[in-house]
């Protein structure tokens, strides 16, 4: 099925080279209103929204990908088959996707507050489950914290209510959706293939994705740039919109790459580093990279080992197992490579059931068998995969009455204390 559009505006002459400017989570196309009306000097302005983000159709996108996806898909239905790319952290992720996975059509690349992995995936699953819970107002009432500096927050009320009313009017779904995709998104083993000339823009006092994680980008990426702008957190195109929009207007003045000609098998020459010719053909292929040996396919079934630690960690979070396996040990090791292989691989990646259905199973036998230590970490499980408090109360409920109350009693115990600890912001 096709991917839907995503929300879009231009900006700019139609005759210019069209550059796109990707938002951050939690943000709409408004973030770069301060950068347009000199980018638009130079180039054919795109911005877009992310789903369910300034009032886009709230179709949501569980992966970095499906949102470089529908980004190509809106393009492509425009006509515009190459293009600059400026993102802002979850747009940044965007944009390093498009150069991994369609070196093609990226002439040059701008990533700010950016990294190639946000975080760790148990933080952003954590924020999912909050705003399941209790909608996006949390997250709205501290993301001025996250996103400027102090003296900017107290210096720009209205621009810090912008902000907060920005991601109070995000849909909730599509929030969560996003969450998922950051939870997931780790490309440091392939920043060595970005092969288009790149920006690297950090604020300095950035708590979210600082210089740190720059630096990382800038050590991965063959021709790559850093630029650490003073006195700005993360979302420095609202904080420092000068300095941004000088350092974006000399990266792409000087460092736009001329399309691969695929029937001379060389760089297309561009007639100015500002305005080069937009191709008019259809999307070429990408250049050609070799390929792994392939692999003879094994005989019978294949390992469910690597599948089980996948759905595990998804499922209980890295945190849960890292620590199980850091207290194996000779006596508990193979128990652990069983659960995982067996419980995690075999049953728990099945597609008969979704992963909410098999939580609602799993705490009612664990309610039935008094396991009450690990009805503790499939509550939180269960949280993760999308149950709500709510939810987890009718199953003990209904547990209650084929269970036992005695049983259902000390569930609920347990069951009210994570779901507590899970659900309440953090201040």
């Amino acid at each position: 099925m096709k991917s839907p559009a995503l929300q879009y505006r231009f900006d700019g002459p139609e005759d210019a080279p069209v550059l796109v400017l990707g938002p951050s989570l939690g943000t709409t196309w408004h973030m770069w209103d301060r950068q347009v009306p000199e980018l638009m000097k130079h180039w054919r302005i795109f911005r877009f929204d992310l789903p369910g983000h300034g009032g886009a159709p709230a179709y949501p996108a569980g992966s970095v990908n499906d949102l470089a996806d529908r980004l190509l898909g809106t393009l492509d239905g425009l006509g515009v088959q190459r293009f600059g790319y400026a993102g802002c952290a979850l747009g940044g992720a965007v944009g390093t996707e498009l150069a991994l996975r369609h070196p093609e059509r990226v002439a040059s690349l701008a990533l700010i507050a950016a990294s190639p992995r946000f975080g760790t995936a148990d933080e952003f699953r954590q924020r999912g489950v909050i705003v399941r819970t209790n909608g996006l107002d949390p997250i709205a009432r501290t993301s001025p914290e996250r996103w400027f500096t102090t003296g900017f927050a107290a210096a720009q009320p209205a621009i810090t209510e912008w902000a907060v009313q920005m991601v109070r009017t995000t849909d909730p779904g599509c929030y969560i959706a996003a969450c998922e995709a950051l939870a997931s998104f780790d490309v440091r083993p392939e920043l060595g293939r970005v092969g288009v000339p790149t920006l690297v823009l950090v604020g300095s006092d950035d708590q979210v994705t600082g210089p740190a994680e720059a630096r990382t980008l800038v050590a991965g990426i063959p021709d790559a740039r850093l630029a650490v702008v003073p006195g700005a957190s993360h979302l420095v195109p609202v904080e420092q919109p000068a300095a941004v929009t000088d350092l974006l207007v000399r990266h792409f003045t000087s460092a736009w790459q001329p399309a691969f000609d695929t029937t001379t098998g060389h760089m297309a020459i561009a007639a100015s580093p500002v305005k080069p010719v937009l191709a008019a053909a259809p999307p070429v292929a990408p250049v050609a990279e070799i390929a792994a040996a392939e692999q003879p396919e094994a005989l019978g079934r294949p390992d469910p080992y690597d599948a089980g630690i996948k759905v595990r960690r998804e499922v209980l979070g890295d945190a849960h197992v890292d620590r199980a396996f850091a207290q194996a040990d000779e006596f508990s090791g193979d128990f652990q490579e069983f659960v995982t292989r067996y419980a995690w691989g075999e049953i728990w990646d099945r597609p008969g059931l979704d992963r909410r259905s098999r939580s609602c199973v799993t705490l009612t036998a664990l309610v039935a068998g008094g396991h009450l230590e690990e009805l503790a970490f499939h509550t939180r499980a269960a949280l993760r995969n999308g149950l709500t408090p709510a939810e987890i109360k009718e199953v003990l409920l209904h547990a209650a009455v084929y269970c036992g109350v005695p049983a259902a009693n000390s569930a609920f115990k347990v069951a009210q204390q994570v779901i507590r600890e899970e659900t309440t912001p953090q201040e």
